[in-house]
């Protein structure tokens, strides 16, 4: 379903220690919008809602709802530290296209 690099779990812990709100992982979900068509969503949540599909990569939770899951099989997300832009990136094999920013796609 969805890989964590390591980077991206070791971010993942680093918000979860540091969150004043008790987190048991992260939700991953795909909006319709953004400049590509959707968009990708991601925050620490408490616990799983109805019908998700809880993932557990290497200790680090992720919460996928039904909605979103097909969009997201196969991806990647990773975490990218650069001179221009430090955040999470998602490698998605079902994107036909994606925005410059990488944060939307089609």
């Amino acid at each position: 379903m969805i890989q964590l690099t390591s980077a991206a779990r070791d971010a993942v812990r680093s918000a979860i220690a540091s969150s004043s709100n008790p987190a048991e992982g992260i939700r991953i979900m795909v909006e319709a919008g953004g400049c590509s068509g959707f968009k990708y969503m991601m925050g620490l949540v408490s616990a799983p809602e109805s019908g998700d599909l809880v993932i557990d990569c290497d200790g680090v939770k992720v919460f996928v709802d039904r909605e979103s899951s097909p969009h997201l099989a196969g991806t990647t997300v990773d975490f990218v530290v650069s001179l221009e832009q430090s955040g999470f990136s998602f490698d998605n094999p079902n994107a036909a296209s994606k925005c410059s920013c990488g944060k939307s796609f089609n």
